[in-house]
């Protein structure tokens, strides 16, 4: 059985990904970039989840385009993310799941990640990631109920990836550029209270006592301004514009800053303390692959990569090459992303029952991998999602 609270949690999921009208089409077409490591292995068993669904809960019919890119890719054709791939996006898909990449730690000459070349051609400029947990576990071990929200600005920052290495008197020096606009930080900022409102309206619904997030709506806007205060003051300032500018957000949700060290300090002390939570690219990548810890595994956590007009599902996780090809990666973050999909795309219906069926396999305990301290297979585990659906 689902209690009001956990309906509420899924519902303020569905918020996250904003209305469309494309829930009346008949048909639905995702396209599907495993790329490296166990993302060929959790995008196949995203894939037979949505398979799974149910005509009444799934209306629309369902097609799958296969698309490369990714760092193996590239070492075999020198393009890490094809023209090709771009436009069957931009032409046949309305959707699509990306898997996860091995970019190399080294430079690597033509080389560049596909997925942030992907947020960028596709203009995906937020990242939206999820993190709720009934029993989340803090650095004091105590354990905390959690609905959190994490808005990462998706284009910018430190991934324009301009960096530069020179030889000085006393060696070799490096140079990241890092770049902060006021258009994208307004954007991402735009999206934080939105959120926050869409929120706060879907857990108005059931009664206070059982909701995670019990206080007005509030929106933690994350910088370093004291260090970096060109480009973290522009930030915040515009950050804090978009708050200032919209008497619906300034009546409507509360609104505090974290320096991003202690945003980290906090967020394991006392995780139930944020409830949106928006950041630049690099600071938001950090703070929610972090996150994840709270929750148990980085094989749990989902995120959209989200635009106007287009959204990509993509699991927190990396491409965990000692695990590739042994069918032991959890693909529930994957199957949790396809719903986010789902949910973008105007099929709630189809993301709730999903939802409904990862956590009932997850509260059973009995099938988990072995990040969970289980010894399922990754086959295991998608079966017995699709057997609840």
């Amino acid at each position: 059985m689902f209690s009001a609270l956990r309906s509420v949690q899924l519902a303020a999921r569905r918020t996250a990904s904003m209305s469309t009208s494309s829930a009346g089409a008949k048909s639905l077409t995702i396209g599907l970039i495993p790329a490296d490591g166990i993302g060929r292995e959790v995008i196949p068993a995203a894939r037979q989840v949505l398979e799974a669904l149910a005509s009444d809960v799934m209306p629309a019919r369902l097609s799958f385009v296969d698309l490369d890119a990714g760092f193996e890719y590239f070492q075999k054709h020198g393009v890490a993310l094809p023209e090709q791939t771009l436009a069957a996006l931009k032409g046949d898909c309305d959707g699509a799941l990306f898997g996860a990449v091995s970019s190399p730690s080294h430079k690597v000459a033509g080389y560049s990640s596909p997925i942030v070349g992907l947020r960028k051609k596709m203009d995906l400029y937020a990242n939206v990631r999820p993190v709720i947990s009934g029993a989340a576990a803090t650095a004091s071990g105590e354990k905390r109920a959690i609905d959190m929200l994490i808005i990462r600005e998706n284009t910018e920052c430190l991934y324009i990836k301009e960096e530069e290495l020179h030889e000085g008197p006393d060696g070799k020096y490096a140079v990241a550029k890092r770049r902060i606009s006021e258009f994208a930080s307004r954007r991402a900022g735009e999206m934080a209270f939105s959120m926050a409102l869409q929120r706060d309206r879907m857990r108005q619904q059931v009664a206070a006592s059982e909701r995670t997030w019990k206080a007005r709506p509030k929106v933690t806007i994350v910088h370093k301004s004291n260090v970096l205060s060109v480009t973290d003051g522009l930030w915040r300032e515009t950050v804090r514009g978009v708050y200032a500018g919209n008497a619906e957000y300034r009546e409507g949700v509360d609104v505090e800053e974290q320096l991003v060290d202690s945003m980290v300090y906090r967020m394991f002390r006392e995780p139930e303390a944020f409830d949106v939570v928006v950041a630049p690219n690099m600071y938001g990548d950090i703070i929610s692959d972090g996150a994840a810890a709270l929750v148990g595994s980085l094989g749990l956590v989902p995120s959209a990569n989200v635009g106007d007009s287009f959204v990509v599902g993509e699991p927190v996780h990396g491409s965990a090459p000692d695990i590739a090809g042994k069918n032991i990666a959890n693909p529930i973050a994957a199957i949790r992303s396809a719903a986010m999909l789902l949910e973008r795309t105007g099929y709630a219906s189809a993301a709730l029952a999903i939802y409904r069926a990862v956590d009932k396999v997850l509260e059973a305990g009995q099938i988990r991998t072995p990040d969970l301290g289980g010894k399922s297979t990754t086959s295991d585990v998608t079966e017995a999602v699709c057997r609840l659906l």
